[in-house]
């Protein structure tokens, strides 16, 4: 597989050589991060807790402090005062400030110079050895592989690579290129990255 290996791809500068923009990798990796939160953390409040329908005693005349329900949340066994209730915490960055991030952080691994360009990724089975062995002879220990299509065999054979994954161009993100270490792609991959992201 090292023998595929491209020497001295052409990378687009408007793409892979611009600026790096903190600020903005910061905001897409929050954001991906807030839209994988499953928001389901939830309490009862007083409405929701079983039972306390019947006033426990009158009103006057007891001695006893004034009570409605045997739910109220200052009781055991009573409602959460404001306790979380389901959420979504998903949000979505301006267009614009996606796309920015997104070649900030591919410039930024363009010169740490961690991208790593095959002329191709043909695997003989499907079989975690043979994407090791590959990664042994690029001498990679965390790498994301972008394909320019789906494959099985890719998909099926990183799965168990605890610091590897496999994605498609179109699931290109921030979070992904700055976790992992490398960035290994295919010449189609490449050009299908330069494609989208073209001004």
């Amino acid at each position: 597989m090292a023998s595929q290996v491209v020497n001295n791809p052409e990378f687009k500068e408007e793409i892979f050589g611009v600026p790096s923009r903190p600020h903005l990798l910061h905001q897409a990796v929050v954001a991906h991060q807030a839209n994988k939160r499953a928001g389901s953390a939830a309490t009862k409040s007083k409405g929701f807790v079983r039972g306390g329908g019947k006033k426990p005693w009158r009103q006057k005349g007891t001695g006893r402090a004034r009570a409605g329900s045997i739910r109220s949340p200052i009781w055991v066994g009573g409602g959460t005062i404001f306790g979380p209730t389901p959420r979504d915490y998903s949000y979505r960055m301006p267009k614009k400030a996606r796309r920015e991030a997104l070649l900030s952080a591919l410039s930024l691994k363009r010169k740490e110079g961690k991208i790593i360009v095959l002329a191709g990724f043909d695997l003989a089975e499907t079989k975690t050895k043979l994407v090791r062995q590959m990664l042994d002879e690029l001498q990679v220990k965390s790498a994301l592989i972008v394909l320019p299509e789906n494959d099985d065999k890719v998909m099926l054979s990183v799965r168990n690579l605890p610091k590897v994954k496999a994605l498609r161009v179109e699931g290109l993100n921030v979070y992904d290129l700055l976790r992992y270490e490398h960035l290994i792609m295919t010449e189609p991959a490449l050009k299908l990255i330069e494609e989208r992201l073209a001004a």
